[in-house]
């Protein structure tokens, strides 16, 4: 069966390559899966999950970023990635704590407190699967 060579980037370089039989993110228009020979496409993913059908299926958390796709190759950039099994459930829902709390404060920068809360819940659904 034709696979996708998936390369996946964060600020801090190389996060992870790989080979998968399908790719499917969360985009600014909802779910989509890419299969091989898809056509050419680039999109701006969500805060979301991000699943790999590798040898089995693994699941992400994406803190956004864009995905590129051409030729069965799919680049993606993202801010922050961690698979479910990384993912630090105590860490994520004192960070949920913490962006809650910078809400309920007017003086505080609410558009990044709502960023940050978002993907606190994000990476606590993700752990839960």
């Amino acid at each position: 069966m034709k696979k996708i060579r998936v390369k996946i980037l964060t600020p801090d370089g190389l996060y992870k390559t790989t080979e998968a039989s399908i790719v499917n993110v969360t985009s600014e228009d909802g779910q989509r899966g890419i299969l091989p020979s898809h056509m050419p496409i680039v999109m701006i993913l969500n805060i979301g999950k991000m699943e790999l059908e590798e040898e089995k299926r693994e699941v992400y958390a994406v803190a956004g970023g864009m995905l590129y796709f051409k030729d069965d190759e799919c680049t993606i950039l993202c801010s922050a990635i961690e698979n479910k099994d990384e993912i630090d459930l105590d860490r994520a829902i004192k960070a949920k704590e913490r962006a809650l709390e910078h809400l309920s404060d007017p003086n505080s920068d609410l558009k990044r407190a709502e960023v940050a809360l978002k993907r606190a819940i994000n990476r606590i659904d993700i752990r839960s699967l």
